[in-house]
């Protein structure tokens, strides 16, 4: 396959199914026969190996999963000026030959699919179903965005009139900086390098600390299916070698998913042009939210309260897109609150490979913390009316909680706490909700629960966030069928797995030729 059909979405795993289930087994006990992995600097055809830092298992921080090179100043001045020469060569190549290379990637990530969801279960603690889901939206974006490179390939159609013939394309920008974070270590690291991939740029991949591991493998995806090893460098490491790479004059786009104050710093230095930097570098960044659900009075709670509940604690609240804050009619605030207390209560902690896991541990000590202060803060502030059991043992597990009678003005309402953590306060009436989504810095994503076609009509007029999810859980947007950004503080650029995303990392040509020739001499 080319990438010339239509596209569709691949379909998860069925874990209903004995046979799917130890095939799983199989291939994570197949993994941990090899673990650690060793995740070399690739820039170029050079690997640099020296195991300068671990990931480790959030569920057994014991286990070590990878051993990782920290990329230096070296590093990241070669992997540059390997993507720009690199990128003479893959930005010329055709549509065609650039699309083919992402279809086989995503093949190659279809062929390893049990293993990489493996690898995201013990470097990420993503449980079964989330792993599985995090590798196929990586193929979807491979998929998804082999097609984008096929139809702006084509150009833009433009007006024409009689002896004048205009013409728009698409060039590539040139080095691309991918700097990915670790809750989606296939999905979003691969959006975002298929689609700088796609445009004709070269790109060089910064993972997360936390996910050297799956970063290699897709890296290996990439390479294989054709990408230049030039045009693909991959270097592991902390938030100093994003730096250098962000402040870098070669780099020309950077991509990035993570949280608002480190989105903001990097719009903040590459907004500077050092001298010798002929141009102005492009940022494309999702950033951090607050989002809230809004229930309005007529709302069904046997929709409702499970959707709230698989959108605030799936793996452990720690997707960007995860709903923190409940905007509760006064007239059902009460029985909602009763409700949504007694789900969260029977939430399943434990492992991510126990397939009866609703919530995993988070991804390490820090963030168990954080979720602790906050507990504790909410207890000050407030009161937690409810908590799920946490077992014994090992792992960085929080418990999720449920916090009510906090003061507007509470940090614990407008900060992001990233973790099984939700709120839930009365508010006299859906436009007073809207007031107070309004007032968020942040414009991510939000959820609306009611039976009035009025009312939805009301909130998608006055809400400012970047996706909206009407009457269903506002985590799991989909390749193709809900493109997937920010508005505010929450992000700039475009809508990851839309038809605006390509564009971010090409820049736009127009060629204007007089066709009567006058003057014209002829070859």
């Amino acid at each position: 396959m080319s990438g010339r059909g239509p596209f569709s979405n691949e379909p998860v795993l069925e874990l209903r199914r004995a046979s799917i289930r130890d095939a799983l087994s199989a291939a994570l006990a197949e993994l941990d026969r090899t673990l650690p992995i060793t995740v070399p600097a690739l820039v170029a055809g050079d690997r640099r190996e020296t195991a300068d830092f671990t990931s480790t298992d959030p569920g057994r921080p014991e286990r070590i999963v990878a051993t990782a090179s920290e990329a230096n100043a070296t590093d990241v001045d070669a992997a540059v000026a390997a993507g720009r020469e690199a990128g003479r060569d893959w930005g010329a190549r055709s549509a065609q030959e650039r699309a083919a290379v992402l279809v086989r990637a995503a093949s190659l990530m279809r062929e390893r699919r049990l293993g990489l969801a493996s690898l995201a279960l013990r470097e990420c603690a993503k449980p079964w179903p989330e792993a599985d889901a995090d590798v196929c939206e990586a193929i979807d974006f491979c998929e998804y965005f082999a097609r984008e490179a096929l139809r702006l390939g084509q150009g833009a159609p433009l007006s024409q009139i009689a002896g004048e013939r205009n013409s728009m394309n698409y060039r590539p920008r040139g080095v691309v900086a991918v700097i990915s974070p670790w809750n989606f270590p296939f999905a979003i690291a691969a959006g975002m390098t298929a689609a700088a991939l796609a445009a004709g740029n070269s790109v060089v991949l910064k993972p997360a600390e936390q996910s050297p591991g799956c970063a290699l493998r897709l890296a290996e995806a990439f390479r294989e299916a054709g990408v230049p090893p030039g045009s693909l460098s991959l270097l592991p490491g902390h938030g100093d070698t994003g730096a250098m790479l962000v402040g870098h004059p070669g780099v020309h786009a950077i991509a990035f998913t993570g949280s608002s104050a480190v989105g903001l710093e990097i719009i903040r230095r590459a907004a500077e042009t050092p001298e010798g930097q002929g141009h102005v570098k492009r940022v494309v960044a999702e950033m951090g939210g607050k989002n809230c659900a809004i229930v309005d009075a007529d709302a069904d709670l046997d929709d409702a309260v499970p959707a709230i509940v698989r959108s605030a604690f799936g793996y452990g609240g720690q997707k960007c897109s995860a709903i923190s804050r409940v905007l509760a009619h006064q007239a059902i605030a009460e029985p909602l609150a009763q409700r949504l207390a007694g789900a969260i209560e029977l939430l399943r902690v434990g492992q991510a490979d126990s397939l009866d896991t609703e919530v995993p541990p988070l991804i390490e000590r820090e963030a168990q913390e954080r979720l602790a202060t906050a507990a504790r803060l909410a207890e000050r502030e407030g009161r937690v009316t409810a908590r799920a059991a946490v077992p014994d043992g090992p792992g960085w597990f929080a418990a999720p909680a449920l916090a009510e009678g906090l003061d507007p003005a509470s940090s614990l309402l407008r900060d992001e706490i990233f973790g099984p953590f939700l709120t839930v306060e009365p508010v006299a009436s859906v436009d007073a909700a809207c007031e107070v989504v309004g007032e968020i810095p942040f414009a991510l994503t939000g959820a609306l629960f009611t039976r009035s076609p009025s009312t939805v009509e009301f909130v998608v007029e006055r809400s400012p966030v970047g996706n909206l999810y009407v009457n269903r859980g506002a985590t799991g947007a989909m390749v193709g069928r809900q493109p997937f950004g920010g508005n505010r503080l929450s992000g700039v650029g475009s809508k990851a797995g839309g038809p605006d995303y390509v564009l971010q990392f090409t820049e736009p040509q127009v060629v204007a030729e007089n066709t009567t020739r006058h003057g014209l001499v002829a070859d």
